[in-house]
């Protein structure tokens, strides 16, 4: 729309209701007072956000506004500008118009007029400016550069270009190896290293489709796209991460699985590497795994109050099977490998069989298992109990065989760790002798069995908090149970029974609204949520006479046991979690 000429910002925020004409008149006066103009006061005084000065901004100079938001900007835009640039400038490039020969750019002052000469020299097209927040452009960079990696890996990509053309020198494996080594291809896999360390991710997927090859990031447990790379590159980059991970760059027919580190700084991290051969070439995924000396402690996992207290009581017991359950990425091995630590001294003696070893501890013997050559899990824990341990850690309990001799290793004198794939703690018994094992010996060595799920946390930069509905109040309620004693809306929490509960107060909840800091997601680190049931004499009981997952639950709760959900309800109150990531983990 078209605004008067002796129309000022001001103007328009008081048109539009957003300021007071009293106020207006106030801020002239400090304009004329302090010699900075309204616009500054109105910015520094926080009178209006940021998103509705810029709007006013916009009709003011009539450069349209863009929403940037949500806004997917594809690698060939982005690279017209570098990202060292846009973010000197508080710039982004979104649209390119081919036909016309332009630009269209996000821009905090498109009244710039050298900044708006110096971009149509830098990308040879005519710009077409819009107006957007400094906060959502800066955004934008930092999301939508980081996708690409545009900046490091198209330079990169330039460079390869001679090199991927002559695909024939993969057939000599002597030259393959030289040349991958100095091409720019190993500046892409440094980068991806670099920039998936910087974003907190766990695993890097480099994925082979028909006409491209995607590279994802898991980051809090969530996949996300974060690079789009020409086909013609893949060979390439999965012969680089070969030779790093010592794999065997000429065999593709068949999967295989390698390590190395890397080192970023002063941060060393190991990757655990595997190739799979897929219809349109090898698939590669890298687990970044922390170097000796990061193991969390139970707290730090999220371990908390009676539930920590029973789980070290069990782990002071000389012998017995301590099991840990979940579905694969619940955190089990880093649960394991905190009890371990905290056992870990000159004077136990502490053994492990793994497949694969992911922390390396200093003090504990870890074994690799080995299946082409016979080293099994039930062979190494066979092999172990003659090596005098204190405390043996097996992997998994897979089979019947291994099941058996872990309760062996616990009834002749060893404290036993072990995983097992069940949705919840209650459900590992009954797994246990359906796989063949004698009830009566599950009942004399099982001390007891964690639960565990892991849960994006709230991230802390856009924390805001909210009353919960009606519907969702009575659900925490309902979940919670005796553990929460409600006068309307104001709440008691009794987070042990038996214990006084805390002071009345009112119901919170918290979420993310997404910021730059948790790349729009809300979500920032992740916890635990646990359950820990404690074979007690009459759990022993139902387990010799075989009763249901839901009977050894009951009867687990009836004792005093903290469910899964109910731990997760009790982070969500005190402004950890949100309730939807609860449910989405916790609930079966």
């Amino acid at each position: 729309m078209q605004i008067e000429t002796n129309k000022k910002i001001e103007d328009i925020l008081a048109e539009q209701g957003h300021l007071s004409p009293g106020v207006v008149s106030r801020l002239k006066v400090e304009a004329i007072n302090t010699g900075r103009s309204v616009e500054d006061l109105v910015i520094s005084q926080n009178l209006v956000s940021e998103e509705v000065f810029t709007q006013a901004k916009s009709a003011f100079t009539n450069v349209p506004f863009i929403d940037l938001k949500d806004k997917t900007i594809s690698a060939d835009i982005l690279q017209l500008i570098p990202e060292p640039l846009s973010r000197r400038y508080i710039i982004i490039p979104f649209d390119v118009d081919k036909t016309n020969n332009t630009i269209s750019v996000a821009m905090s002052d498109p009244l710039d007029l050298q900044l708006l000469e110096f971009i149509e020299r830098k990308t040879s097209k005519k710009v077409k400016a819009f107006i957007s927040t400094p906060s959502g452009i800066i955004t934008a960079i930092n999301e939508q550069y980081s996708q690409s990696l545009t900046t490091e890996v198209n330079e990169a990509l330039k460079e390869t270009a001679g090199v991927v053309e002559g695909q024939g020198v993969l057939d000599n494996l002597e030259k393959a190896e030289a040349v991958i080594r100095e091409a720019p291809v190993a500046k892409i896999i440094s980068t991806l290293l670099e920039y998936a360390l910087k974003g907190r991710a766990s695993d890097i997927h480099i994925e082979p489709l028909e006409d491209k090859t995607r590279i994802r990031f898991r980051i809090d447990g969530i996949l996300q796209e974060r690079l789009v790379v020409p086909r013609k590159v893949h060979e390439q980059l999965v012969s680089r991460v070969k030779i790093l991970s010592e794999m065997k760059i000429d065999e593709k027919r068949v999967p295989q699985d390698g390590r190395f580190s890397f080192k970023l700084g002063d941060t060393i991290i190991d990757l655990r590497v595997s190739s799979l051969p897929t219809v349109f070439g090898e698939k590669i995924v890298m687990r970044l795994l922390p170097k000796t000396g990061l193991i969390p402690t139970l707290s730090d996992l999220g371990l908390r109050g009676s539930g920590l207290k029973s789980l070290e009581d069990q782990t002071l017991r000389t012998s017995g099977v301590i099991l840990v359950v979940g579905p694969t990425g619940s955190g089990k091995t880093t649960t394991l490998f905190s009890l371990l630590s905290k056992l870990n001294s000159a004077k136990v003696n502490i053994i492990t069989v793994e497949d694969p070893v992911e922390y390396q501890i200093p003090g504990i013997n870890q074994v690799q298992i080995n299946p082409q050559a016979g080293l099994t899990f039930a062979y190494g824990l066979r092999s172990i109990l003659r090596q005098d341990p204190n405390v043996i850690m097996v992997g998994e309990v897979r089979d019947r065989e291994t099941a058996d001799l872990a309760v062996q290793a616990a009834l002749t004198g060893h404290l036993v760790f072990s995983t097992l794939h069940t949705n919840n703690a209650s459900g590992a018994l009954p797994r246990l002798i359906d796989m063949g094992a004698e009830p009566f010996l599950l009942a004399s060595s099982v001390g007891c069995v964690v639960g565990q799920r892991v849960v994006r946390m709230v991230c802390p930069s856009c924390k805001e908090g909210y009353e919960p509905s009606e519907i969702l109040f009575t659900d925490i309620q309902k979940v919670l149970g005796n553990m929460m004693s409600c006068s309307g809306r104001n709440c008691k929490i009794n987070t042990a029974r038996g214990k006084e509960a805390d002071h009345e107060h009112k119901i919170v909840l918290y979420r993310g609204k997404g910021c730059k800091e948790c790349g729009e997601t809300g979500y920032k680190g992740r916890t635990g949520i646990f359950e820990v049931l404690v074979v007690t004499e009459k759990l022993s009981k139902l387990i010799l006479e075989q009763t249901s997952s839901l009977d050894i639950e009951k009867m687990a709760v009836d004792q005093g046991m903290v469910t899964m959900i109910q731990d997760g309800y009790l982070k969500v109150l005190e402004g950890l979690t949100t309730i939807e990531e609860v449910l989405r983990v916790a609930r079966e």
